[in-house]
């Protein structure tokens, strides 16, 4: 087993330890309801809903008919017919089914396997089933995985965005298709889709992918998707800069089983120059705590370390923003120092952005629409920083709908029923994997 093999085992271990789930922890997740709320509810101390959460005890028969009816509430709503249904494969915080709900679909099926993405999803979708962990249980059998008519899957970018490349060079760890771990998921994916045979797919990754390992990694995805799978495939590289104050450019695949008129590259996207500014999301300041404030001395480390490379020639170091700008990509690592995007205090020294604001930067979080944050707030900044733009795929979502309703409406130029599935889909990264290490 390699290292990258043996690091990412022991996460998911980890993970599945902690991942325990008690008949109270699901019905409240199915509620929508945080901890403090479910106390508040059941007219309980948070301690004794801690115990609840954790099997230490167990709630009586009231507490348990009083959550389950706020969990039917929540759900009742979805049982209206869908205009199609659809699965969300590592679904981090749900960023792809907002913009495919948006349009009408259902979601049957998520998986996800970082127990406090789980957490974030699980408070902020009413769903009748429960969240999947690791996909590759899944790929096995892809038969656990119910039909569907749509397949999102947001896998892992790490080992192919510039960040993650450059850590695992550094570290003497493989990267791409080589880490066995995360870049290979992509032919679970495939695996899955093979076996479904659904009538679209939507794949969206980082930029990088496209040029990651001189085009090879991508044109190996392509193949497979198009002369494997046998999939009509387009992609395309799109900004959120039109309608979110960040810079975050990310790909999107897109695949139907059969031919269409949709054309990716055709498709007009809104100028960037009048996309929102980074004061239409932010508090004001003197309503933020304090903590976000960065500290006197991380302050001037920053500012020495900016100092050091400037002087090098190069650009590393913080950026500032103020509320008139429009910021770099929001990363994963940004509960670090927030060094990336620091919003600009007259007077103060420079604070990170809040959870909140992070909600708003990545579409999370609208005039129109609230998203509910239960973790701390290390934890959203990771889910925040691995998320997808919302109101990106919405856009593209409202592009593909017309063709997706044609995808799957019966009829004499539609395929009768799922073709033949792939038995398995070819896996150059085993090998490369092996000879790596």
């Amino acid at each position: 087993m390699s290292v990258c093999q043996k690091m990412t085992q022991k996460r998911i271990e980890e993970s599945m330890r902690k991942a325990k789930r008690t008949k109270f922890s699901g019905l409240r997740e199915r509620a929508g309801l945080t901890l403090e709320e479910a106390a508040a509810l059941l007219e309980v101390s948070p301690r004794s809903v801690y115990r609840y959460e954790e099997g230490a005890s167990a709630p009586g028969r009231l507490a348990i008919r009083v959550l389950k009816d706020a969990a039917d509430k929540r759900t009742a709503s979805s049982a209206d017919l869908p205009a199609f249904r659809f699965i969300d494969l590592f679904a981090g915080i749900g960023g792809l089914r907002l913009g495919f709900e948006s349009i009408g679909g259902r979601c049957l099926f998520t998986s996800e396997w970082d127990i406090h993405s789980q957490k974030t999803y699980a408070l902020n979708f009413p769903d009748n089933h429960s969240i999947g962990g690791d996909i590759r249980e899944y790929s096995k059998d892809p038969a656990l995985i119910p039909e569907h008519d749509l397949l999102l899957a947001g896998f892992p970018c790490q080992p192919f965005s510039i960040a993650g490349v450059s850590k695992k060079n550094a570290l003497g760890r493989p990267h791409g298709f080589l880490c066995d771990t995360q870049g290979t998921l992509f032919f679970d994916t495939a695996q899955i889709i093979a076996h479904h045979r659904p009538a679209a797919f939507v794949l969206e990754n980082v930029k990088n992918l496209e040029s990651h390992d001189k085009g090879r990694t991508f044109s190996t995805i392509i193949n497979v998707l198009t002369n494997e799978l046998g999939y009509h495939v387009q992609h395309r590289v799109i900004s959120s800069e039109p309608w979110v104050p960040q810079k975050r450019e990310r790909i999107f695949i897109v695949g139907f089983r059969e031919p269409t008129e949709f054309n990716f590259k055709a498709l007009k996207v809104p100028s960037p120059g009048n996309g929102p500014k980074l004061g239409s999301i932010l508090e004001p300041h003197d309503k933020v705590d304090p903590k976000y404030t960065l500290t006197p001395r991380l302050w001037e480390y920053l500012q020495g370390y900016k100092e050091k490379h400037r002087a090098a020639g190069n650009g590393f170091g913080f950026s500032l923003f103020g509320p008139d700008d429009v910021t770099r990509t929001l990363s994963a690592r940004y509960y670090k120092d927030g060094s990336e995007v620091l919003v600009d205090q007259p007077g103060k020294r420079p604070r990170r952005l809040t959870p909140r604001e992070c909600a708003r930067l990545m579409g999370f979080e609208t005039p129109e629409r609230s998203f509910r944050i239960g973790v701390s707030d290390t934890q959203a900044y990771r889910q925040f920083g691995n998320a997808v733009v919302v109101p990106v795929v919405e856009f593209v979502a409202k592009a593909i709908r017309p063709y997706l309703e044609k995808a799957i409406a019966p009829g004499p130029d539609v395929a009768d029923g799922p073709r033949a599935a792939v038995a398995q889909v070819t896996r150059p990264d085993r090998l490369m994997a092996s000879v790596h290490g």
